[in-house]
């Protein structure tokens, strides 16, 4: 999956797309970063009617490439390292939504297949 990433889209955009390949995952977005197998801090989320090129320190645009094998740590560095965002992943478990600082090294897919087992039994 490609999202185009660029100055004008809101935070909410950019996870809408993200959440309709892995719906048992969201990005949240920070305005500080984080440290691999560390949580963010919740005073430094932004709100999802945030404009990216209001928490952007790299202004490029284009397109981050997403594929269900990567890990969630390199999810993470790709929007650092090309689009200058700080996300952090979270996973579904039941009606809760955890931070996935314990499990960066799992794939994307791994994630979103645990998410889904551990909300069977629940409905939104």
């Amino acid at each position: 999956m490609n999202i185009h990433i660029e100055d004008h889209l809101t935070i909410k955009e950019i996870q809408k797309e993200f959440s309709s390949r892995f719906p048992f995952l969201k990005l949240e977005f920070f305005s500080k970063p984080h440290q691999h197998g560390k949580g963010s801090e919740r005073k430094y989320m932004r709100a999802q009617d945030s404009v990216l090129k209001d928490l952007r320190r790299v202004h490029s645009e284009g397109h981050l490439h997403i594929e269900e094998n990567m890990t969630v740590g390199e999810l993470e560095d790709l929007f650092r390292d090309n689009f200058g965002l700080f996300v952090q992943v979270f996973r579904r478990s039941g009606r809760l939504w955890l931070e996935t600082t314990a499990t960066d090294n799992w794939t994307l897919k791994t994630q979103n297949e645990q998410g889904q087992e551990l909300s069977l039994d629940y409905s939104e």
